[in-house]
């Protein structure tokens, strides 16, 4: 009897020691999923207000938003307070955006790819 457990001490060894293991990669591949979800690349929000001279907002301005990497163009009506917002933007484009309303244009604003910020409110004024 006693040759039997001394021959059983290694293998129990090797179980504790596999057990050890696993739960040690189990931890490192959670810690790793978890890290990875924290630098998934942050999308980018444009948000603001078009209004006129007089600081009225406008209602029904068309809002264009221009990548200029792939030259396609968003658009977007300013809502009854004249706001608007584009969401989902990517961090490693430039853009170009202006508002439109009867005929006249606001100024072109650029938002730059170097900027690093992930929120950008940027007003657009229609003059009359």
């Amino acid at each position: 009897m006693k040759r039997m457990s001394v021959s059983v001490l290694p293998f129990a060894r090797k179980v504790v020691f596999a057990s050890s293991c696993l739960a040690v990669f189990s931890v490192a591949a959670a810690s790793v999923t978890v890290f990875a979800q924290d630098r998934a690349p942050a999308q980018r929000v444009v948000q603001g207000k078009v209004t006129d001279s007089a600081n009225a907002p406008i209602k029904g301005a068309v809002v264009y938003l221009k990548d200029s990497r792939s030259l396609s163009v968003k658009s977007y009506f300013s809502d009854a307070q004249g706001e608007y917002r584009f969401g989902q933007l990517s961090q490693n484009s430039d853009y170009e955006i202006w508002a439109e309303n009867n005929g006249k244009k606001s100024a072109v604003k650029t938002i730059s790819s170097f900027d690093n910020k992930n929120q950008f409110f940027i007003n657009l004024k229609i003059e009359k």
